[in-house]
C-alpha cells in the first residue's frame, strides 16, 4: 500500500498471473470487517485498487487481498 501511513486514501498495486474472482477487504485491528474494496474478476495483468477512508476513523487496519489460490494481508495506518 501506498502512501502508509496514509491520509485520506491509500492504493495497493495488484498482479494477476490468471482471470480469478478477488476479494479486497479492510478490516480493523479486531478483525471486523470495515469495508470492501473490490469483490469480482480480475483479468491478468497490473491493477491498482485505492481505498478512501475518509469516513474511518485514525488508526491501524488491515488489507486483506483473497483468491482461490493466495491470501495477502498489509497492515496500514492512517492519520488524521
Amino acid at each position: 500500500a501506498y502512501p502508509n501511513p496514509f491520509n485520506p486514501s491509500t492504493s495497493l498495486d495488484l498482479y494477476m498471473t490468471n482471470s480469478e474472482l478477488v476479494s479486497v477487504e479492510v478490516y480493523n485491528v479486531m478483525g471486523q470487517l470495515i469495508d470492501v474494496i473490490h469483490s469480482g474478476q480480475m483479468p491478468i495483468g497490473k491493477h491498482t485498487v485505492t481505498w478512501d477512508a475518509s469516513s474511518a476513523s485514525s488508526g491501524t487496519y488491515i488489507i486483506k487481498a483473497e483468491t482461490a489460490s493466495n491470501v495477502s494481508t498489509q497492515k496500514v495506518m492512517l492519520l488524521k
